[in-house]
């Protein structure tokens, strides 16, 4: 009899598994992976459901943790979007033929061709530009205009950033690589790891505190670290005010700038919706709210930016396909180790 029961509760939650995951499909769903952590992408879905009818169940991790659940799921993965930061990732998750191009007059006409893959595995949804960060105690005479002056023997011992490790300067030497070349590329690279202020550590919000604090006098990082401090407690805002920012190369090509981006998945078992989904990103009322209440910068032009964002002033970006800074990623990488960047 106990044998018996234990056989007939194993075949009900057996039923209970597969009743579960039958209900991740239907017209009213789509299922997202994403590595962004935001309260407003949350409200963001809220209203995408309001206006469609179609619910947005939601699964959040590290990017390169998704995509791994996602290889290992295979087809059977309930997931239809995959949502991540930088097109370094959005890279690692196409080269594991996690995505299915999509052909959509909507993204096309909306996100600019470099913001974009060349055969619509992917989509930018968001900008982020990787700008300097300089002391107010480096007079403006000499404040660096570029990448490149940063490799200055006057910059010796006081340039701050992240480690090799991180994506975003991954993504940056991917860039450098795509418009000037391996050799010129391992030229910066050593000359940065030469006037590091100190051994990388921490995330860019590090840098700027450390640059407010006298260990640095300039920084590299993404824009939005900075408009966060500016928006913070006390304490934030008086970092914040003891630097200032600067759009980097604006005679040289532009600013460097990457991306957050979305793909539809390959096996995703609500492709319509996914779509849309992806498509609702890129529409005005969603670029608002990710452009002024996460302050980035939206990848749909003439959308407002935040206050925060204007009083960053105009700025010019360098026009590189995303789609080069995941091509060039191992070579980055390369670059980086053979400087003895750490």
């Amino acid at each position: 009899m106990t044998f018996l029961l234990t056989l007939m509760i194993s075949a009900f939650l057996a039923v209970s598994e597969t009743h579960t995951e039958a209900d991740s499909a239907g017209e009213g769903v789509v299922n997202v992976y994403t590595a962004r952590h935001y309260d407003t992408d949350d409200a963001l879905y809220e209203r995408f459901t309001a206006e469609t009818g179609i619910r947005v169940n939601v699964v959040e991790g590290k990017s390169d943790e998704l995509i791994a659940r996602l290889q290992r799921e295979g087809s059977l993965s309930p997931a239809d979007v995959f949502i991540t930061v930088d097109a370094g990732r959005l890279w690692r998750a196409e080269q594991a033929d996690l995505f299915a191009p999509i052909r959509s007059e909507v993204l096309e006409v909306r996100v600019p061709e470099s913001l974009r893959h060349p055969e619509g595995l992917w989509f930018g949804i968001t900008k982020r530009a990787r700008v300097l960060v300089v002391s107010e105690r480096v007079a403006e005479s000499d404040t660096p205009t570029s990448y490149a002056e940063l490799t200055g023997g006057e910059w010796q011992g006081r340039v701050l950033i992240r480690s090799s490790s991180n994506i975003y300067n991954q993504s940056l030497l991917a860039s450098m690589i795509e418009a000037s070349g391996v050799e010129s590329t391992q030229r910066w690279a050593e000359g940065i790891v030469a006037n590091m202020a100190r051994r990388p550590q921490g995330g860019d919000t590090d840098q700027i505190r450390a640059v407010a604090a006298g260990e640095g006098d300039v920084a590299v990082v993404n824009h939005y670290y900075l408009a966060r401090l500016m928006n913070g407690s006390d304490a934030d805002r008086a970092v914040a005010g003891s630097v200032r920012a600067v759009f980097p190369n604006q005679e040289q090509g532009g600013t460097h700038v990457n991306i957050s981006g979305a793909g539809v998945l390959a096996d995703a078992p609500n492709r319509e919706n996914a779509v849309r989904f992806v498509e609702f990103l890129v529409s005005d009322e969603a670029q608002r709210v990710l452009a002024i209440d996460n302050n980035e910068f939206p990848v749909v032009p003439g959308i407002a930016l935040s206050e925060t964002l204007s009083s960053f002033g105009d700025f010019r970006q360098a026009v590189t396909n995303m789609e080069a800074l995941g091509r060039n990623n191992p070579e980055a990488v390369r670059v980086m180790d053979r400087a003895g960047w750490r």
